[in-house]
């Protein structure tokens, strides 16, 4: 009976791909359009159609992981496979799932964004108040279980997916299909050398589908999992390129390039105003708040489950500390992102997630190529592929950063620092007399554990 239970609260497909393209399109469309433009100029729907070629050869590593391990802990399991329990897996672990939670900030503040253009421009100030309302409305829905997460992305998942998608179409029926020639070139990269700025421009283009490794942590929570975690993978990424190009070339149809750069908050919401007009503006705005509140949720979720599955594997101090709160993993994971939101703008908070995100996708492949050869069944020269193009963008990356916004590498170097160290302390206070360090799933029962 209670087999049977469990099995109808699992996540059927559907639901999982919901989740994954609910924290992707949650950020990437509505946020990173206008910060890629600052870098690319006319060409960011060309960066979008690039950022899903260097996905998807990221994508086959952790399809790899996910058919051979399926697991709550996704990402954490994949590292604790690739490198054994210990610091390496510990800090690994943590920036992707800082990462996420990043991640989660950025879109809480993008709602806020788009939300306050329904108010007079004297509200402008309470964007962060609205990304912390929505954190703790995600907290709500996430706390109610996976029948009432699944049910609630696959709702908001049709309206944005089927909203947006007419946006798209309309919005290329109206303005026709902008002109790409290259020839705009932003003021912070117009000094580099050719190409520097497009490379860049991948690492938030790439960002904008991260949202697919959380996917990854649906492994106890998903029906058939070794199979559904690779075809939920796949599909996300397929359905979100098409979703983001068709509306890149339908905002830039819609605004000048300056136009988009200026409203980068909220690109969106002003390219449909001279396409559709305020009718067209307000429901962008609608749409915006739907996509928004469906990836916080997703994204939550996934990240809180990756964080219970480090506590589990003793990775990190256990949870059950916390007391006698329902889902700590949780609540610190909310917490986490209003903390985010409130001291950061939304263009730092993508730079230093990308960041943390390339330095961690680097790791999984060097895994899964160094050290699982006997175990997994791939071809070695696709991870390879993958590292060498996470490298050139995050190379590309850091140095714009370096040249306009040194304030970001500042930030992401003292993130990693206190990462380490703090990771590092934490496994020598776990070694004993012998220098064995006991790691492993602990072994209470699903009923008494509360991460």
């Amino acid at each position: 009976m209670k087999n049977n239970k469990d099995k109808n609260n699992k996540l059927s497909l559907i639901g999982s791909i919901s989740l994954g393209t609910g924290v992707m399109i949650g950020a990437g469309i509505f946020v990173l359009m206008g910060q890629i433009a600052e870098l690319v100029g006319d060409l960011f729907p060309i960066a979008f159609i690039a950022g899903a070629v260097v996905v998807g050869f990221s994508s086959y590593s952790y399809v790899k992981f996910s058919n051979a391990f399926p697991s709550s802990g996704g990402v954490v399991k994949f590292f604790n496979k690739s490198y054994g329990p210990g610091t390496t897996t510990g800090v690994f672990s943590l920036l992707m799932y800082v990462s996420m939670v990043i991640s989660e900030s950025l879109v809480a503040g993008t709602f806020g964004a788009y939300t306050l253009r329904l108010f007079p421009e004297s509200y402008a100030g309470y964007a962060s108040i609205l990304g912390i309302l929505l954190l703790v409305t995600a907290y709500i829905v996430n706390i109610s279980g996976n029948k009432v997460i699944g049910a609630t992305a696959t709702f908001t998942a049709i309206i944005k997916v089927v909203g947006i998608a007419l946006l798209a179409i309309a919005g290329l029926v109206v303005s026709g299909f902008a002109d790409i020639t290259g020839n705009y070139i932003p003021k912070n990269t117009e000094t580099l050398p050719q190409g520097i700025g497009f490379v860049a421009a991948l690492a938030l283009a790439i960002l904008a589908y991260k949202g697919f490794t959380t996917i990854t942590n649906q492994g106890g929570d998903i029906k058939n999992p070794h199979k559904n975690l690779g075809r939920s993978i796949i599909f996300s990424i397929l359905i979100c390129t098409v979703i983001y190009v068709a509306l890149a070339l339908a905002v830039a149809g819609g605004l000048s390039i300056p136009e988009i750069i200026e409203a980068k908050d909220y690109a969106l919401a002003a390219a449909a105003k001279p396409i559709f007009g305020e009718w067209g503006s307000w429901i962008t705005i609608a749409i915006a708040i739907v996509a928004t509140v469906s990836g916080v949720i997703a994204s939550v979720f996934s990240a809180s489950r990756l964080l219970a599955m480090l506590s589990n594997m003793k990775q990190v101090p256990s949870l059950k500390r916390m007391g006698n709160f329902k889902n700590p993993a949780l609540i610190f994971t909310v917490l986490l992102a209003i903390l985010l939101t409130v001291l950061f703008d939304l263009t730092r908070i993508a730079s230093i997630g990308a960041i943390f995100y390339l330095i961690m996708d680097i790791a999984i492949h060097w895994g899964l190529f160094r050290h699982l050869k006997n175990e997994v069944n791939f071809q070695p020269i696709i991870p390879l592929i993958a590292i060498v193009l996470d490298i050139a963008v995050l190379a590309a990356f850091l140095y714009i950063k370096y040249l306009n916004d040194p304030l970001v590498l500042i930030v992401a170097a003292i993130g990693i620092v206190l990462i380490i160290a703090a990771e590092r302390l934490f496994m020598i206070s776990h070694t004993d007399d012998e220098g064995n360090m006991p790691m492993g799933m602990e072994t209470t029962s699903n009923k008494n554990n509360k991460t």
